[in-house]
């Protein structure tokens, strides 16, 4: 008899792991409390729904560590990429896509898929039988969220993540601003001019530094004071760790330059890429907020070219919560207490669309494999999902655990390579060829035949 494996939440990280597991010959059930139960930040009753950014990051699978892990996902026939890629945006060297079309046919490939169904009851306990993978995200229910804390014996830790607006393309000026990808990277003329830029210069700019920090802020309430995720600062904080720090941040000038005034170069320049494929609307790049609505229309529209600007949706703040996944899973992403149940995604204590999913990627296949009887290897440390997976569950101090990215810093150290000896690029190149050759190995020993070639 198929054996069932249970999914609690159909974000990034659960449908990953459900296709995955699938894939490998179970019965999943995907536990998704949407629509009958809402939260503030999802729009649609529609999996892999993606709430924030509509950007991957970085595609370079040989100079990035997000694009490594683009690679390792892609080399494991992740349903993520798929989908990403069947609905990519031009956006220069970084991988968008259509936010639509991409959760629109992760839901599709799911809801077809023979092995696969999905249930809309929340799920407000801890189960202590059966096969579950917990993949609720950030936005975990506050009765799943209780019953977590009172199994791990803490609270959870949290932080607290913004989203960026997104303006309707017909409302920006653009005898002002001008399309150009920076340093006009990418192999396409769409691709170079991927994204609209608004130029402002130095009194636009301190003008508008100062109307960001005059303007009426959402107030948290009594207990809400968790550490922000750097990645993803609002632009508030940003303005309040000093002036410049916008102007060298998601402002800053370098590699374009103003057609409209090809002889000045802009002090600061906001940029905003494409978030649908019919290209009617666009993301205010790294423009996190938790000003409140009405104080971001005014501030907005101060930006050269957004003065008439009609948004789609305003910027918005909200709690994220996760577990001290050092402290509390094992090598396997087991809760240590309850080893039929395993942690998957954001939760966990990763940031990002792509981590998030990659952790659903492993917590599928290990799941599968422990289910089935198949003996496999712990994940190589040497890959991207290895370096990833080890920081979350005993890499990082349990202490002081906050959310993270991927990134080299992760990574075990290149032998032989010491201090400055080697350019970056060589470098970055020899980790990507390590992490390739490690997690090639890795899919031959789960599956022999699903490794890339």
């Amino acid at each position: 008899m198929t054996q069932t494996l249970h999914i609690v939440g159909g974000g990034m990280a659960g449908s990953e792991a459900a296709w995955q597991a699938a894939n490998a010959g179970l019965r999943v059930v995907i536990h998704e409390m949407r629509p009958k139960v809402g939260t503030f930040a999802h729009r649609t009753d529609k999996l892999a729904e993606m709430v924030c950014s509509n950007s991957f990051r970085s595609d370079d699978d040989e100079q990035n560590a997000v694009g490594l892990l683009h690679w390792e996902m892609r080399a494991a026939g992740s349903l993520i990429m798929e989908a990403a890629d069947a609905h990519r945006l031009p956006a220069g060297g970084a991988l968008a896509v259509d936010r639509e079309g991409f959760s629109q046919m992760v839901t599709r490939r799911l809801k077809a898929h023979p092995t696969v169904s999905v249930s809309t009851e929340e799920i407000s306990e801890l189960p202590d039988r059966g096969q579950w993978i917990i993949a609720t995200g950030p936005l975990t229910s506050q009765a799943l969220g209780e019953a977590i804390r009172h199994e791990t014996g803490a609270e959870s830790l949290a932080f607290f993540d913004a989203i960026a607006p997104i303006v309707h393309a017909d409302s920006i000026d653009m005898s002002v601003a001008w399309r150009q990808s920076r340093y006009d990277k990418g192999e396409t003329h769409e691709e170079r001019t991927a994204y609209i830029n608004c130029p402002l210069d130095r009194d636009q700019y301190e003008a508008f530094i100062d109307a960001i920090l005059a303007a009426e802020k959402t107030e948290f309430h009594e207990g809400e004071d968790a550490p922000y995720f750097d990645g993803c600062l609002p632009i508030e904080v940003m303005a309040e760790r000093g002036r410049e720090t916008l102007r060298h941040g998601p402002m800053k000038p370098v590699g374009l330059t103003n057609p409209h005034k090809p002889g000045e170069k802009p002090w600061a320049v906001v940029q905003l890429r494409r978030d649908n494929a019919l290209g009617t609307l666009y993301n205010m790049v790294g423009f996190q907020t938790k000003m409140k609505h009405g104080a971001q229309v005014a501030v907005f529209r101060m930006i050269p070219g957004l003065e008439q600007a009609r948004f789609a949706r305003l910027g918005g703040i909200h709690r994220n919560s996760f577990i001290n996944s050092p402290r509390l899973l094992d090598a396997r992403l087991r809760l240590k207490s309850r080893p039929n149940i395993r942690f998957a995604g954001q939760i966990t204590g990763v940031e990002g669309y792509v981590e998030s999913a990659a952790m659903g990627l492993l917590a599928g296949r290990l799941a599968a494999a422990e289910m089935l009887g198949r003996s496999l290897p712990d994940v190589p440390a040497d890959s991207a999902m290895g370096a990833l997976v080890h920081h979350i569950t005993g890499g990082a101090d349990a202490r002081t655990f906050q959310p993270m990215n991927v990134n080299f810093g992760l990574f075990r150290p290149l032998e032989g390579v010491r201090g400055g000896r080697r350019g970056r690029r060589d470098r970055y190149k020899a980790y990507t060829d390590r992490a390739k050759a490690a997690w090639r190995g890795w899919l031959e020993a789960d599956h022999p035949r699903a490794a890339a070639q």
